[in-house]
């Protein structure tokens, strides 16, 4: 492979609970949407009798992130969505999500704060590797920022 495709080609890595490095489980997906920020407005009558309105801005509103085909190597995420899940048990944790070249050079990032699993779906499963296969991974959280 040429220096080229290996710049061309991008992975998403995922770094889960938080940034402490001896805690920080990586993980990889092909995809993830909901990224997206939307402020509301909130309008406001200047005078009852022209109908004019002023348009204000009011709050923000982050849309559930969606992780899809990924790939984990260590069952700490998966307990984190099963207490979520079968017990009920949330437990917020923050996110770094990385767009990497083939370089492994980040090109964007976000800090996702206070992410917890609503809902997830495991991949079919083989008995060979110690690699978990993940479907889709449903998150709410707080907001995000662009690093």
């Amino acid at each position: 492979m040429d220096d080229t495709t290996a710049v061309n080609k991008f992975t998403l890595k995922v770094d889960f609970f938080g940034s402490d490095e001896s805690e920080k489980i990586s993980a990889q997906f092909k995809s993830v949407s909901g990224l997206t920020v939307n402020i509301d407005t909130e309008k406001l009558l200047e005078n009852p009798d022209l109908e004019f309105k002023h348009s204000f801005p009011s709050r923000t509103q982050f849309p559930n992130l969606i992780l899809k085909e990924g790939i984990l190597e260590n069952y700490k995420v998966i307990n984190w969505c099963k207490n979520a899940i079968n017990q009920y048990q949330f437990y917020p944790t923050d996110i770094k999500i990385k767009l990497e070249n083939g370089k492994k050079e980040p090109v964007l990032a976000w800090n996702i704060i206070h992410a917890y699993p609503i809902t997830w779906t495991l991949k079919k499963q083989k008995a060979e590797g110690n690699n978990i296969a993940i479907d889709t991974m449903e998150l709410a959280y707080n907001y995000f920022k662009l690093v």
